[in-house]
């Protein structure tokens, strides 16, 4: 379900009643352990947390124009998503991403790097916390360079 909406408060307000309150909740996690230096702001029709500009001017290297996606939350239509990017290419940390939420014993909907959920009680919200707390906008980075570099070859 693509919402359009220019802030996050009026993504917010475009969705139903409960998934509002379980992505704002999601968000509440997010922040709390967002390292410094990433930014939040709407991106691609869902509320996007990246590496801004003023850190990584070569942004996006699809879209240059856009900054460097790190995770985005959304509403889909028949789940909410969490788009985690920084997992996309790094094998060693997707594994311990679903050993530990396995660990946690929920049970894990993902993609490449698309974790879906339908409740809030579907997440290992602890895991997903810790997670995001280890990868500073720096590591992502190198880590994003690294594989562009390995894709080129």
């Amino acid at each position: 379900m693509k919402v359009e909406a220019n802030t996050i408060e009026e993504y917010f307000a475009a969705l139903p009643p409960e998934r509002a309150d379980t992505l704002r909740q999601v968000r509440e996690v997010i922040l709390k352990n967002l390292p410094e230096g990433y930014e939040e702001g709407m991106q691609y029709n869902m509320i996007g947390y990246y590496v801004p500009h003023s850190l990584f001017p070569a942004g996006y290297h699809c879209d240059p124009r856009q900054p460097l996606n790190f995770m985005a939350l959304g509403n889909q239509k028949n789940h909410m998503a969490l788009y985690m990017m920084c997992l996309y290419g790094d094998p060693v940390m997707m594994a311990k991403f679903q050993d530990d939420v396995k660990a946690s014993g929920k049970k894990l909907d993902m993609g490449k790097a698309c974790l879906r959920f339908k409740k809030l009680d579907d997440l290992a919200l602890d895991v997903l916390g810790e997670l995001i707390a280890k990868v500073t906008p720096e590591a992502y980075v190198s880590g994003y360079l690294a594989l562009l570099a390995k894709q080129k070859k």
